[in-house]
């Protein structure tokens, strides 16, 4: 979604879904090969900044990939950007790809270049709503708080739509306490300070399963304001749903602080789903994001170069609940001074190099953690 001009009313932080069921979720998308995405970021931050929970797919979106994502983000509303002038193909498919991975009741709004003599087809096609150049912030943030419905179950018969639906009502505590729950076989929990390529990692990792015929699910969580009570999720937009399709159940949920109240009833609901292997990534904020430890089976601390000196390794937190830990961004000035300090407080346990962004070490972490 895009309004080609700049926004006209600016929006305070402050928090205005606050009287909603429940947070609004948007999936910010661009299907086709536009590879230009300032106006859909600076929507996204705007629609942060209402209290909107923005999940953003990223750029050359296919119909499926974007459908996907709605689904087991269990979005609200689709926001889709088109400014390649091929709306008229990419957006009747991706309403047809959301009725056939079982989600046609999620509304599809759509902004860019629309010539007026195409507005009429596109909704008598399904789509929902229009942006047109000018439209202004305020009407963008109405229009996602007015697609809000309070949670109820689905039956569509599509087993990633029910779960989805069903770790929206965990999250927001409203899950009955008759929905079947099982632990799955491997739970593994992935955590390191900000930008370390956390979410790269579970990316490469997610790709490398697929490749082996395996499929996985990922639950991701993003901080979520203090203020407004938005957030803005992008994880996902480091995996290639273009190529890995539906064989990655990809969830992503905002949190203050380490708040893992639902995570307990989300991990029983993905492995009654059905998957053996669950990947968790934390927000991982600091020294102290230690709390993933009690509800994952193994724990891996992400680490790059350039963290510290040897007195933060010898801090007590984060690097004390890790069972093994990876040193990314292994290309980078000062790996092997990195990798001295961390075999100080290892004592013994596995330091594993990555380049998350090459896929190297990739197959060994996987291994590693999965044994």
């Amino acid at each position: 979604m895009r309004s080609t001009a700049e926004p006209t009313t600016s929006i305070p932080k402050q928090d205005r879904c606050g009287d909603l069921p429940h947070r609004p979720r948007v999936l910010l998308g661009k299907m086709g090969l536009d590879g230009h995405d300032r106006g859909v970021k600076l929507i996204a931050r705007v629609m942060r900044d209402a209290g909107i929970h923005v999940v953003y797919s990223g750029l050359w979106q296919t119909p499926r990939s974007l459908a996907i994502g709605a689904r087991d983000e269990d979005v609200d509303c689709v926001a889709a950007s088109m400014m390649s002038n091929s709306h008229l193909v990419l957006v009747p498919r991706l309403l047809t790809e959301l009725k056939a991975i079982g989600r046609p009741d999620i509304p599809v709004n759509v902004g860019g270049i629309i010539p007026q003599s195409d507005v009429q087809t596109l909704l008598d096609s399904g789509v929902a709503r229009i942006y047109h150049t000018g439209t202004s912030m305020d009407e963008i943030v109405d229009s996602v708080r007015a697609t809000v419905k309070p949670y109820a179950a689905l039956t569509s018969g599509v087993r990633e739509a029910v779960l989805a639906r069903q770790i929206s009502m965990a999250h927001a505590g409203t899950l009955p306490e008759s929905a079947m729950k099982k632990r799955p076989t491997r739970v593994v929990g992935i955590t390191g300070s900000p930008g370390a390529g956390k979410s790269t990692l579970v990316a490469a990792m997610a790709n490398e399963a697929v490749r082996r015929g395996q499929r996985i699910a990922v639950v991701a969580f993003d901080p979520m304001s203090p203020i407004t009570g938005g957030a803005l999720l992008g994880d996902r937009l480091r995996v290639d749903f273009n190529a890995v399709d539906d064989k990655v159940f990809y969830r992503s949920l905002a949190i203050v602080g380490e708040d893992y109240r639902s995570l307990p009833d989300i991990i029983g609901l993905i492995g009654a789903a059905g998957f053996d292997t669950l990947i968790i990534e934390t927000v991982g904020a600091g020294q102290n994001d230690v709390a993933i430890r009690q509800h994952v089976d193994r724990t891996a601390v992400v680490v790059v170069p350039g963290m510290g000196d040897s007195v933060q390794m010898d801090k007590a937190g984060i690097l004390e609940i890790a069972d093994l830990f990876v040193a990314n961004k292994a290309d980078h000035a000062g790996e092997a001074k990195l990798v001295r300090e961390l075999l100080d407080v290892a004592s013994g346990r596995p330091i594993l190099e990555t380049i998350a962004t090459e896929g190297k070490g990739v197959v060994e972490l996987l291994d590693a953690l999965l044994k």
